[in-house]
């Protein structure tokens, strides 16, 4: 069983996710680098969990 995701978490990962598709991976590190630069004022522990999310879904699509 794993942390359940607030509707702020996924509407906030899904958005950032469809507009920078391209450029996510699979790997954590990166994708908390992007989404510091695209999310301006979130917290460290808000940044992350978004990360965490979308390497989750991008492990997913491949």
């Amino acid at each position: 069983m794993g942390r359940i995701k607030t509707k702020l978490i996924k509407s906030l990962t899904f958005d950032l996710y469809e507009k920078n598709k391209g450029s996510f991976a699979k790997e954590f590190e990166h994708n908390k680098k992007i989404v510091s630069q695209n999310i301006e004022g979130a917290s460290k522990k808000v940044r992350n969990i978004i990360a965490g999310y979308i390497t989750r879904l991008a492990k997913k699509q491949e």
